[in-house]
Parts: structure tokens; sequence; C-alpha cells
């Protein structure tokens, strides 16, 4: 199943939409941790004819300790929303940010598990679009309302009773700064660290300078040195479980299924009764032996 688009076929095929009859509708999801601006942002340009997704309000629920900073909302909230972007049944949907996916993929995972296939990520987001030389427009787009009907349960999911064993028999990666995982530095958690047994694995590792992910190759040569294997299951998990959706589709574009640890670290460090480590290896006690693996791979 095709992850990407590119800004050039993203361009075609917006160019083709009358005569073609195919709508492609564009979803900006202008987020960033610690960046409350967004709206402000897409107001001031965005694709034209994009719809600004709120990520906040619209693909979460109200923050709560015991399921995380941004939890999923309810299937009857999500399609809600999905109707008020204008969404109807048989479109094709492109997500894109300016942040090199890192929101829009919450976004492109939410309606892959809904249900929705024809669903994508333009590759290098608004700075791709804008190097190509593509007109951007500001200001508020609204959409008629769609008719979409979205499930839920496509994609694979696990829960903290779950992420506390799975790196006993699977790979649980981390997707967030690699400070943060050593316990170095927390700006929103109530404890640093990470969960036993997870790897380190920063999405910016997924891209390249321009902001797009890396080949499927060089990404399956990357995930392979976390210990990622086809006939090992993974899961991934970051704060909240926005940016875990980026380390999901660079998975994906590399070959490997992934599940979703959606509540996260956010949800994991608000029980006082789940263990947190700190430093670089996956278990306290294993520092010297990760270390020397890691080593060995260089």
């Amino acid at each position: 199943m095709q992850t990407l688009m590119d800004v050039a076929t993203l361009k075609d095929r917006l160019d083709d939409a009358g005569a073609t009859g195919r709508r492609t509708v564009l979803l900006d999801v202008r987020w960033a941790l610690g960046d409350p601006h967004g709206r402000e942002h897409y107001l001031a340009a965005h694709l034209p004819g994009a719809v600004f997704v709120d990520l906040a309000h619209e693909l979460a629920g109200p923050a709560d300790a015991s399921r995380g900073r941004h939890p999923l909302p309810s299937q009857e909230q999500f399609q809600a929303s999905a109707r008020s972007w204008g969404i109807r049944r048989g479109d094709a949907v492109v997500a894109y940010d300016d942040s090199g996916n890192m929101a829009a993929a919450r976004l492109w995972w939410m309606l892959r598990n809904a249900g929705l296939a024809d669903v994508y990520l333009l590759d290098g987001g608004l700075a791709a679009w804008r190097r190509a030389g593509y007109a951007v427009e500001s200001g508020e787009r609204q959409a008629e309302a769609g008719d979409v009907e979205l499930t839920d349960g496509a994609l694979p999911v696990i829960d903290a009773g779950q992420a506390a064993a799975w790196g006993l028999g699977g790979v649980l990666l981390d997707a967030r700064a690699g400070e943060r995982y050593r316990g170095e530095f927390e700006p929103v958690d109530p404890r640093a660290g990470h969960i036993p047994g997870a790897v380190s694995a920063p999405t910016t590792a997924n891209l390249d300078a321009d902001g797009k992910f890396l080949s499927p190759a060089a990404l399956r040569e990357h995930f392979v040195q976390l210990g990622v294997r086809a006939d090992v299951p993974t899961a991934v998990y970051c704060g909240s479980g926005v940016t875990a959706a980026h380390e999901i589709a660079a998975l994906e574009i590399a070959g490997f299924p992934a599940a979703l640890y959606p509540g996260s670290f956010s949800e994991w460090s608000n029980n006082s009764s789940n263990p947190v480590v700190t430093g670089a290896a996956p278990y306290p006690d294993q520092a010297a032996t990760y270390l020397d693996g890691c080593e060995s791979q260089r």
C-alpha cells in the first residue's frame, strides 16, 4: 500500500481533477509541540484548497492522565470531523504539514485505522510544494460537508500492559528525541526516561535534510540495525501518540508492519506503578551489553 505522494503527482492530480472527476481532499495539519499557532500558520499560507485540521481538538480527545496527553477521539467524533473537512465516500486524501509530516502522520494513521486506504502523506510537505514553485493561498478554506463512513480498528494497537512486556519478545521503538529517551530532558511528562525494553529510534532519523522520507532501502537498513525484523512483532510509542505515527509510516515504507501504543509515554509515566528506565540501554542492567552491540554495528 502506498504511503507517500510526491508534490508533482499531487499537482497533476489536482490539475486533472476536472477532467477525471477524481476528488483529492487536502488536509493541512499544522502543529508542533510548543507551537500553538498552527491555525495562524495555515491562514498565512497553505496549499490551494487545503482545509485546516486542528490536531489538539480534532485528532485527540481531552488530555487524561490515564490515557495520555492526546488520547484518540471516539469513532463518532472522528467521523464528524472527517465529514466537516469535506471527505466523501471514494475520495483520496492527502495530509501534510510543514514539519516533515511529524503532525500529518497522526491524521494519516487515524484515517488508515478508520478504514480508508486511499490516504497519503505529501512527501516533504509544504516546503517541498514551495520548492517546486507551486502556488499557495492564504485565508480560511471551508469545505462542503462530506458523507464518509468511518470504522475503527483497521490497524494494530497495544495498551500499557502489552507495552510493559513487549521488549521481551518483540521490538518496542521509542520515537522521541534521544535525550528524552535517556531521561536527560523531559519538557511535558511527569517522569523522564523510557519504557523498559524500548529502543531509541527518534523520528528525525526517518527524514533527509529536506524533510522528505528516506528511501525504502535506507529506512529498511535503519530499522534492521535497531533490531526490527519481519518475523518479530514491532510496536511504537512517543510522548503522546503523535510522532509515533510518523515512525509507523516510515516502517511501512520500509516494509515492516507495526502497532501503535496510543497513550505512549504520557500515559505510561503518569502511572506511578509503571517503571521508567533512564540511560541509553533498553533495560537498566543491560547498559554495557547494549552499548557494546551498538559499537559492533558501526
